[in-house]
């Protein structure tokens, strides 16, 4: 009988994100496709990424998991549900009625106001009263004029702040020249979630399929699965630039097979996107 630690398996899902500006529906549909395990929505302006009765149909439809939901805490979508604690509220709510065990949210711009300054606070008081984790995502400094410009509150590296879960971008890490292998074990068991992508030190949040940046993305998951690591991976890799369908598929087939590969116990990498 094959040891069951051989046959363990992180669940590798696909971030809405990755198709933008394509729905949530296509998201899916390309998810199951190319054989992911599920999925991370990201809440957007698109009517289905905001609905829990949408998304239960898509999961019934798919038969695939929402294991995050993204809140929209992005400049994009600045005008979707309203102030900025109803959205991380909003989004807790919304992962409960589908089923997700983690909502990502970026930290907040100093220009908030009070939600700025109380962030950390109130993401405590929401994951205690509702259990769900609230995992702040490391973000990258703003620069201007060579200089940078401090955008977020209180930081946009989330390693030495006191939030209790994080998740782990890799082509943040990479605008941010941060060694993301050295950040993955500095936090520990605060990390709860990664967006899977590569990047480059240019300043261009580009979301690159692994391997073509500069980011140690296959040391860093060699290391989460040696740890035994429990959390969930979701692949946001950008495919704006693909020319059609076809090529938005295969740099989603070749980022799940690597991930596959490199966060697997015991598994044969030739078989991996049987």
């Amino acid at each position: 009988m094959e040891d069951q630690k051989s046959t363990m398996r992180i669940p590798i899902t696909l971030s809405s994100a990755s198709v933008y500006p394509l729905t949530v529906h296509d998201a899916f549909a390309m998810a199951k496709d190319v054989g992911y395990d599920g999925l991370e929505v990201l809440i957007t302006g698109n009517a289905a990424s905001q609905s829990a009765t949408a998304l239960k149909a898509l999961m019934d439809k798919y038969q695939l998991p929402i294991m995050a939901i993204h809140a929209p805490t992005l400049l994009l979508t600045q005008q979707v549900w309203g102030s900025a604690w109803a959205k991380i509220e909003r989004s807790v709510i919304l992962a409960q009625a589908v089923g997700a065990s983690v909502v990502v949210a970026h930290p907040p711009f100093r220009w908030q106001g009070s939600y700025a300054e109380e962030f950390g606070e109130g993401v405590q008081r929401l994951l205690d009263s509702t259990g769900m984790k609230i995992a702040v995502e490391n973000m990258y400094p703003w620069r201007a004029r060579g200089r940078e410009a401090k955008m977020y509150l209180p930081h946009w590296n989330p390693v030495p702040q006191n939030y209790q879960h994080v998740t782990w971008d890799f082509s943040h890490a990479a605008i941010a020249n941060m060694d993301s292998r050295q950040a993955v074990e500095d936090l520990g068991q605060r990390l709860a979630h990664v967006h899977l992508c590569d990047g480059l030190d240019n300043g261009k949040d580009e979301h690159l399929v692994p391997g073509l940046g500069t980011q140690p993305v296959a040391e860093t998951l060699e290391y989460l699965r040696d740890a035994n690591w429990t959390g969930t991976v979701a692949v946001e890799v950008s495919t704006r630039k693909a020319r059609n369908a076809g090529q938005k598929e295969e740099w989603l087939g070749k980022t799940l097979e690597f991930a596959r590969k490199h966060l697997t116990v015991g598994s044969d990498p030739a078989s991996m996107t049987q």
